[in-house]
């Protein structure tokens, strides 16, 4: 490909609305365009990376022995009633109506139109087992779209889908989807860690997530060196931390505390730790409101709330409702006659003695307990895993790390294939329901957890496996006849040879020239200067430090080596 010839839209200037790296080298490197929040179109150099993340990914499914398949985006509400999905999604799943007024949506996953198509095709166990996925656009209208590709409305998402005899057999492609996972990322260039994860709207009864280590990721892992255990915050179990509370005797107090409002501020006016509090939130779940109780020095873990409560949406109530339920203004919500349900951490069992909120303006209560002073509906694990916590497999020091997920996997079971009445015939004669297992891997995400790992203060460094071109040959000068003439050889013998060259036959000065080389994440360029006569050019390896003067003929040879090496399947 000539550069002349080429759109690539590089910018200078960061744009205000990136927030992390890989968002503002997408856009720097001209990658992507932004045309609404959440919503983006790929220009030619991201296209081609793009394309290459989705071909590992075939290649690896492939191997595995999953058949693609290509399902449609626009999917009509009775694909998801069965299942009760479609009000399971909530506001997230984008709706719409057609010229008959019948309820459509555009595909935020494909489970239930999966199970159909293989309820429809398959009935004798002699068919069975059997894996489909497809690379395809998935829909979700999310409530804060942000760091470019990492959270989108509309993505690109590689989804499979196995069909089994039974547990067993789930087990086997279980195993085998875990292995094109592991295989993926490799040759993605990734560094990532598996983990126990929860399994969400989709179900089932496990799954595990695939986590990319970087520091903007927005899910936390808790990890335990000692014993290795892994999980998602989301699913990580939280321990009781052991601390000892007395209680005084005393009964319950209401002691002014004027403009005290956060625990904080509470812990200097009282002269108190934090973890003698406990905090009342008040959440919506769906239609109702609730009442959540952990220690001081907690937080809530929202998800491990919703699957307790079996809600489709939990979130904190509007500061109006808090002030209705508790007859106080934020900041003074306590667990005594509030007319809701209350449920409360596991560690809130231990406390005696403590202080909370007295659901007045200006006032909390000392000397709490639970029991005589409030009634606690269901005490459960419903707060936030942190660094130090017990592990709770072999009670050592928990470790928590920030990653980006790009795959998950899911053993679903016969959630669905019972849902919708996927059955087969078995060697006995009798009818009974498939078991399912679930596997998705975020093609867009995969992209930008690159870049957040391989990039550098001049832009990206993209592995070999995908890089949108492998070469970039740089003429100087492109009026020199000499340098034009050796960088239309190299560049011809690399393309005769199959590395992916891209010329830089614009007339621009050559700080232009290499920077957008640079920024854009070519892996090596091969600089075509003042020597040109001599036959010697500058050979350099994106990432490193200077360049090596090579010949012309020595140059051609190294990179179609480093470039075969580099795409070399694992």
């Amino acid at each position: 490909m000539r550069l002349s010839g080429l759109l690539m839209p590089t910018l200078r200037e960061v744009p205000a609305e990136a927030e992390i790296t890989s968002h503002r080298l997408m856009l720097r490197a001209g990658l992507i365009r932004k045309l609404a929040a959440g919503i983006y179109s790929y220009m030619p150099m991201g296209l081609r990376s793009l394309r290459k993340v989705e071909d590992i990914i075939r290649e690896e499914m492939d191997r595995a022995g999953a058949n693609e398949v290509l399902m449609s985006a626009l999917l009509p509400a009775e694909a998801y009633q069965p299942s009760g999905r479609w009000d399971v999604f909530g506001p997230e799943m984008f709706r719409l109506r057609d010229r008959h007024d019948r309820d459509f949506c555009l595909g935020p996953t494909h489970e239930e139109i999966f199970t159909e198509t293989v309820k429809n095709e398959v009935k004798s166990y002699k068919q069975l087992p059997l894996t489909l996925y497809q690379v395809g656009t998935k829909y979700r209208d999310e409530r804060r779209p942000r760091f470019g590709v990492m959270r989108s409305r509309e993505f690109i998402m590689k989804d499979a889908y196995s069909f089994d005899l039974d547990e067993k057999g789930l087990d086997e492609s279980y195993k085998k989807m875990y292995e094109a996972y592991c295989r993926i990322f490799t040759r993605l260039g990734l560094k990532f860690t598996i983990v126990d994860a929860d399994s969400g709207a989709m179900g089932g009864s496990g799954s595990q997530e695939f986590m990319v280590l970087s520091e903007v990721g927005e899910d936390i892992i808790a990890h335990c060196e000692a014993c290795g255990y892994c999980a998602n915050e989301e699913k990580a179990e939280c321990i009781p931390d052991g601390k000892k509370f007395e209680a005084n005797g005393k009964e319950i107090e209401k002691i002014l505390t004027p403009d005290v409002h956060t625990i904080a501020q509470l812990t200097d006016f009282l002269g108190v730790p934090e973890y003698m509090f406990v905090k009342t939130i008040i959440y919506k779940a769906d239609d109702k409101f609730v009442a959540v109780l952990v220690r001081g020095d907690r937080e809530i873990n929202e998800v491990k709330l919703q699957n307790l409560l079996g809600a489709g949406e939990v979130e904190l109530a509007a500061p109006a409702d808090v002030r209705a339920i508790t007859k106080a203004e934020v900041g003074f919500a306590g667990p005594m006659n509030l007319g809701i349900e209350v449920y409360a951490d596991n560690e809130i069992k231990n406390m005696h003695s403590f202080v909370t909120g007295a659901n007045e303006t200006g006032y909390h209560f000392v000397n709490v307990e639970t029991g005589r002073d409030f009634e606690v509906t269901k005490y459960a694990d419903l707060r936030q895993i942190t660094n130090g916590d017990i592990c709770p497999k072999c009670g050592k020091e928990i470790n928590t790390f920030n990653g980006i997920e790009v795959g998950h996997i899911f053993k679903l079971g016969t959630k669905y294939s019972k849902a919708l009445d996927l059955t087969f015939i078995n060697e006995a004669g009798e009818s009974v329901p498939v078991i399912m297992g679930c596997y998705g891997i975020g093609v867009n995400r995969c992209l930008a957890a690159v870049i957040e790992q391989h990039s550098d203060e001049n832009g990206i460094i993209w592995p070999v496996s995908i890089a949108p071109y492998h070469v970039s040959v740089i003429p100087v000068n492109v009026n020199n006849q000499a340098q034009k003439e050796l960088a239309e050889k190299i560049y011809n013998t690399l393309l005769e040879n199959g590395i992916e060259a891209i010329i830089d036959d614009r007339d621009e000065r050559p700080g232009v020239k290499f920077k957008d080389s640079e920024l854009v994440g070519i892996p090596l360029r091969i600089t075509v200067g003042k020597k040109a006569e001599e036959n010697i050019v500058e050979y350099k390896i994106r990432g490193s430090e200077g360049f090596e003067e090579k010949t012309a003929d020595d140059a051609i040879k190294a990179a179609i080596e480093y470039i075969k090496e580099g795409i070399k399947s694992i």
